[in-house]
């Protein structure tokens, strides 16, 4: 299963990377890198790049505790069902308003990591502000860090939840190194383009999180539950 958490994880940051790069590639261009050498500014980037990843990581050990939790209950399955309901009425939203969904009891917390990125952006601490730059950057509203983040709560196993977050981060690594050095060549309408891809990546992922709940012992997309532990096994003598 860790596997199939794994290749899931990278796939869907992979895919999402074209949302990625239209979302945060304006903060990616803002990173004081043009002064730097070559040398110096890919290892900036990389840096601020494994900033986002340990975030995600991170959150992945938060939504997988809970996820166990879930799974001990023995709610799992529905609990799956259910949020890919929602995430395709998150999709369906997103078609309606073209604009990303967002939770407003959030945007205390959202306005204070831009304050932070703001302070970071002004200073010169070498690879410690890439870093922190990144660390902050995971913490943004992200519709596509949504989905993936609902997905962390289906799985069994905490180190599966972590894996997926990571991976999800390291699938959008490529592209987001190559929008540090070479996204000022990308036109508006490429950035539009990106953007329009959003709704059918939380689609994909709102009809695999339904399929996975449904236990119908498809690898990777909806492969067989192991049984709860909270569920009790009745013994009757011989």
């Amino acid at each position: 299963m860790l596997w199939g958490a794994i290749i899931s994880g990278f796939t869907l940051g992979a895919a999402g990377s074209l949302h990625c790069v239209g979302m945060c590639g304006p903060l990616s261009l803002a990173l004081p890198t043009h002064h730097l050498s070559n040398t110096q500014k890919f290892l900036s980037l990389l840096t601020y790049q494994f900033g986002r990843i340990i975030t995600y990581s991170f959150i992945g050990l938060i939504f997988g505790l809970a996820g166990r939790r879930i799974y001990i209950s023995g709610y799992q399955q529905w609990f799956s069902i259910a949020l890919g309901i929602i995430v395709l009425v998150m999709a369906g939203m997103y078609f309606i308003s073209k604009n990303s969904v967002h939770f407003s009891f959030f945007n205390r917390f959202y306005f204070s990591i831009q304050q932070l990125i703001s302070r970071l952006l002004k200073k010169q601490n070498g690879l410690l502000s890439f870093l922190l730059l990144g660390l902050a950057n995971g913490l943004l509203p992200c519709g596509l860090v949504y989905v993936a983040v609902a997905a962390t709560l289906s799985f069994t196993e905490i180190a599966e939840s972590v894996s997926f977050m990571a991976m999800f981060g390291a699938g959008t690594l490529p592209a987001m190194m190559l929008m540090g050095y070479a996204g000022q060549m990308m036109n508006v309408e490429a950035r539009k383009l990106m953007r329009k891809a959003i709704p059918v990546f939380i689609t994909l992922m709102g009809v695999l999180l339904i399929l996975r709940g449904l236990n119908l012992g498809i690898p990777f997309i909806s492969p067989e539950m192991p049984q709860s532990p909270g569920d009790a096994t009745v013994c009757h003598p011989q």
